[in-house]
């Protein structure tokens, strides 16, 4: 089976390898995963809190919540000066699984894909 043929993921290996020196005492600044060094702002936090006393505990479009692609690009225009319909807007759970799933679209078996690692 394919499954056999996994390799563990570089970036994560560098940020579990990261994570090791901090609990070491070790100042490690990480720039491997993308996760930012400091908590999640309050505002941010509550307005979670009350998404979930308000129900929003649902799967949402494949593409994301119109309500949130229209306020990217309102985003984007804005303060980007860039012009995009919110139907060429995506809201994924990370980028490993957009490009994954983007080359899965557009290549078959027999491409060449050339895919850089950290």
């Amino acid at each position: 089976p394919r499954v056999r043929a996994l390799k563990p993921s570089k970036t994560m290996a560098l940020t579990d390898r990261a994570r090791e020196l901090r609990e070491a005492g070790e100042d490690v600044i990480g720039l491997a995963a993308g996760e930012p060094d400091f908590d999640t702002p309050a505002a941010i936090v509550e307005a979670g809190v009350e998404a979930l006393r308000t129900g929003l505990t649902r799967y949402t479009a494949n593409a994301g919540t119109a309500e949130l692609r229209r306020a990217i690009v309102g985003k984007l225009r804005e303060e980007n000066g860039l012009e995009y319909a919110e139907g060429e807007v995506v809201v994924s759970n990370g980028a490993k699984q957009s490009v994954a799933q983007g080359v899965q679209a557009v290549c078959g078996p027999g491409d060449d894909v050339l895919i850089p690692t950290p």
